[in-house]
């Protein structure tokens, strides 16, 4: 898969910085592994079918994997729920392939269609190429979903474990439908980025924080999205989630947020500044609809990227707790806008 070798491409033809060439070269590694182990169980049997997507790129397209399980719904013909999951990877790699778990459990749970995107990488490709990539996919699953997929467009929901949270939230800021509604229904992210106004250095530590960050040296890389342009988009709303209005984010947003993590803060303080506004909202009768859900769920102990580690090296209880909570979270939004799962003949405490 060419992904496994887009640090090696970058460090050869790329224009970059040296240090930034160093350190993808001890990226890859990592990036090999990572691939392979997360490959290798779909080589023969896999939960999904891959789609390439159009992009504004001319010739060029989005690798995607769908799940699209046959169900009671499909039977009867019933449009189901489109949500679509931007997978991790700091801006700089990641594969589809590492939300599988995920992915297959949401469509499994909760009778949605789900479209796992990937998107570019820096340091080749800093903002906005990423986001530009997710608004495209979004755009063109608008428009062909529900006739490639059996999806309905009007109930289309959201999310993004690390970088594919702040892609997920970015890419699809103030998305409307045709009636002026919120496109986005709603939202889970898995501690992602909200602020990068900042570069990771500078960001506060959460007590429980080790004193010499381990992977310290690799936060240049980590910067290479935001970084190039920082001043430029300072105020940027797409690359900072935490800028947004109330008005042009998801109706209903749920943040998974692990303690040590020092992206906790920004996290806590969007989820705090949101649900005041919503309460104020509320409060004076300003919307006619009803109340919008702004919900965390905290993670005492755990450690940005935890869901994503293999179950020996984690408590299984945390991950099973925060995926499930994902479904019941996305299921509820669903039979707020029609869809119920029961109708569908799935037990989703199976």
């Amino acid at each position: 898969m060419l992904a496994m070798w887009h640090p090696l491409i970058d460090v050869l033809f790329a224009p970059r910085p040296l240090p930034h060439r160093w350190r993808l070269l001890l990226f890859l590694p990592i990036t090999l592994l990572s691939y392979t182990v997360r490959s290798l169980p779909y080589l023969f049997s896999r939960p999904f079918e891959t789609c390439y997507i159009p992009t504004r790129r001319q010739d060029q397209r989005l690798r995607a994997l769908v799940y699209n399980h046959p169900n009671r719904c499909s039977k009867l013909k019933k449009k189901r729920p489109l949500h679509i999951d931007v997978h991790a990877g700091g801006f700089i790699g990641g594969l589809p392939e590492d939300s599988v778990p995920l992915c297959a459990l949401i469509a499994e749970r909760t009778g949605a269609v789900v479209v796992s995107l990937t998107y570019r990488f820096a340091p080749r490709y800093p903002f906005p190429a990423a986001h530009d990539d997710v608004a495209d996919a979004l755009a063109w699953l608008v428009n062909n979903a529900e006739g490639r997929f059996g999806a309905d467009v009007d109930l289309i929901t959201v999310s993004g474990i690390s970088a594919g949270g702040n892609l997920a939230l970015g890419a699809t800021l103030g998305a409307k439908d045709s009636t002026g509604s919120n496109l986005i229904k709603a939202a889970v992210t898995f501690y992602s980025p909200m602020d990068l106004r900042l570069p990771p250095w500078e960001k506060r530590k959460p007590p429980g924080f080790p004193s010499s960050d381990p992977v310290r040296f690799m936060l240049p890389l980590f910067d290479a999205y935001a970084g190039p342009g920082r001043v430029r988009d300072i105020h940027n709303a797409r690359l900072h989630p935490t800028l947004a209005s109330l008005h042009d984010l998801p109706y209903d947003m749920l943040f998974i947020v692990p303690t040590i993590d020092f992206l906790m803060y920004e996290q806590l303080e969007m989820v705090e500044r949101l649900q005041k506004e919503v309460a104020e909202q509320h409060e004076k009768k300003m919307s006619h609809h009803r109340k919008r859900r702004i919900d965390k769920v905290i993670f005492e102990g755990q450690w940005h990227g935890w869901l994503e580690l293999p179950s020996w090296a984690i408590d299984e209880s945390t991950r099973r707790k925060a995926f499930a909570t994902t479904c019941e979270f996305l299921t509820n939004v669903h039979r707020e806008h029609g869809f119920d799962i029961i109708q569908c003949g799935i037990d989703v405490n199976a």
